[in-house]
């Protein structure tokens, strides 16, 4: 008979990738108990109702789009079969002061060309080309996305034999593919977008994409990886960028997980939040939640930032020296803020006039006009004050998915940078409404109804992505992705195998390897590694 309080693996934080490890262990068997601090499931990947008033007015509080989702994952937890519904967007959309308007489709080559002819002959013939090297680019770096990363630099043997086969791997990308690589890590999206085009305008409609969840601008070397890393898109059917709207909305990703791991057994407990891990020897054990309650198990999955894992809940003189140096020095700032409006009808653009849907509504209406746009942006947050002229990546889910709002009304999410990366240590409410205000400007500006259509709003900063998901920082990815934090090095030289210091203890946060967005992968590639090492242990 089972202890209720004892479980074969504990799972920390029921965020999606939180959940997608639960998910896979209960399918082995496991009895799996996942818990949430919060008082729901879901983390950054939720759809809430923020207006007590209107319980069926509900919004993608912070992540608002879903492409980088593994298909792997997908397929192992049949998450169609429980509930996944994904809807294509459409394309990536930016109006300009002057009247005209740029679409950009992941899935329509011709059509996009077309579009860039309007401004610029020679860029539309240039197109193609860059196309081929982003897809030659994202061939390559998927496949490192859902690979463990090999301890580089170790002698012992079986490390030796795996940096050897990530090697070989490399062996038919020729000195030009190595050098392609070389540049995805360390160039700086404009001078990428410098290489290939001459328009301003075209080379904004990439600059979003490149600096996302990033503290960083365009002119900053390494934001040509982060473009990559949202052009991974894995949507069932589309290339290279393809993104789709969840039914449900992003709460929908989470809810398909959890029902996909309750049907095997997974337990889930809200309103749990763990206090620290017990260790017994040198193992993990288990973990007291803050109201002093003990919970055992022999295999504890943390999916939460690691510098609460491993600065809060353990004590640093349980680890090595060197580790707890890394992790202290991880870094986490970030200048986002999420903007959710309630519309009583859609954009009226200037460049493509009316209310009614029109294709352009379906996908990504960026504010974006130039990279400068964004680089000003930045600078300003750097310089310590919010952006002066914010950019923004906004969609409305509901043009799709009719599901979040009553009719009439629609949900216009926008993501948008900068404010500075101290902002999360206070609220800043006053200053981040005075924000929101200029970005609503300035999509005014190309859509003159959108102010008026405004019904209700929400304004979260990097304080509320601290305080309410235990996002250090406010940053999305958990950890910046930059050079110094990819790959063998996240989030520690040596611990980037999903293990930890700790026997038992597994990490499969955002700030592993393949983390940064909703990609599952950290959830999935910890459950390997917990897999192996049973198997390990069984042969002994």
């Amino acid at each position: 008979m089972h202890q209720p309080n004892a479980f074969d693996a504990i799972v920390i934080g029921g965020g999606h990738n939180g959940l997608i490890a639960g998910s896979y262990l209960s399918r082995r068997g496991a009895r799996v108990m996942v818990l949430e601090a919060r008082d729901r499931i879901g983390g950054a990947a939720d759809t809430s109702s923020p207006w007590p008033e209107h319980p069926d007015w509900r919004v993608n509080t912070y992540s608002y789009t879903c492409g980088l989702l593994s298909q792997r994952v997908r397929d192992d937890l049949e998450l169609a079969r429980y509930g996944l519904a994904l809807h294509p967007a459409g394309p990536f959309y930016q109006a300009f002061p002057d009247g005209r308007s740029l679409r950009v489709w992941a899935d329509r080559p011709s059509a996009t060309r077309e579009e860039v002819a309007k401004f610029s002959a020679r860029d539309a013939d240039a197109l193609e080309g860059f196309d081929q090297w982003i897809g030659d680019v994202v061939r390559v770096l998927f496949p490192l996305l859902t690979q463990v990363p090999p301890r580089l630099g170790s002698l012992r043997f079986g490390d030796l034999l795996e940096q050897a086969q990530l090697a070989w791997s490399f062996r038919g990308l020729g000195e030009r593919g190595v050098a392609t690589l070389t540049q995805l890590f360390t160039m700086s999206i404009a001078d990428v977008l410098d290489r290939w085009f001459e328009s301003d305008e075209i080379k904004a409609s990439f600059t979003p994409l490149s600096v996302i969840g990033a503290w960083a601008g365009p002119y900053e070397p390494g934001t040509a990886y982060v473009l990559m890393h949202h052009l991974a898109a894995d949507v069932p059917g589309g290339n290279a960028g393809a993104w789709a709207f969840p039914e449900g909305g992003m709460g929908g990703v989470s809810q398909a997980i959890l029902r996909s791991g309750q049907a095997h057994g997974m337990q889930v407990r809200t309103r749990a939040k763990v206090a620290r891990i017990l260790t017994v020897g040198d193992r993990a054990r288990g973990v007291v939640l803050t109201s002093g309650e003990e919970l055992t198990a022999t295999t504890i999955v943390t999916s939460v930032h690691p510098q609460l894992t491993f600065l809060r809940f353990l004590d640093p003189g349980e680890l090595p020296d060197a580790f707890v140096r890394d992790i202290r020095a991880w870094r986490s700032r970030s200048g986002c803020v999420k903007v959710n409006l309630v519309l009583s009808e859609l954009p009226d653009f200037i460049a493509d006039p009316g209310t009614d849907l029109q294709e352009h509504h379906t996908g990504y209406l960026e504010y974006c006009l130039s990279m400068d746009h964004v680089e000003r942006a930045f600078e300003d947050a750097r310089n310590g004050r919010a952006a002066v002229m914010p950019y923004g990546d906004a969609n409305i889910p509901t043009t799709l998915d009719r599901t979040l709002m009553p009719e009439g009304l629609h949900q216009f999410s926008i993501f948008t940078q900068y404010v500075p990366s101290e902002w999360n240590l206070e609220p800043h409410r006053d200053e981040l409404e005075a924000y929101a205000d200029r970005l609503i400007d300035g999509y005014t500006a190309l859509a003159p109804n959108l102010k008026s259509s405004i019904v209700a709003r929400q304004v979260l900063g990097p304080y509320d992505m601290e305080q309410d998901l235990g996002m250090i920082g406010g940053n999305i990815f958990h950890g910046e992705l930059s050079v110094d934090q990819l790959f063998h090095m996240r989030p520690a030289p040596g611990y980037a195998d999903y293990r930890s210091p700790i026997p038992g203890l597994y990490h499969a946060s955002s700030a592993t390897h393949g983390g940064g967005g909703v990609t599952g992968i950290p959830g999935y590639q910890a459950v390997r590694q917990i897999l192996r090492d049973r198997k390990e242990r069984a042969r002994r």
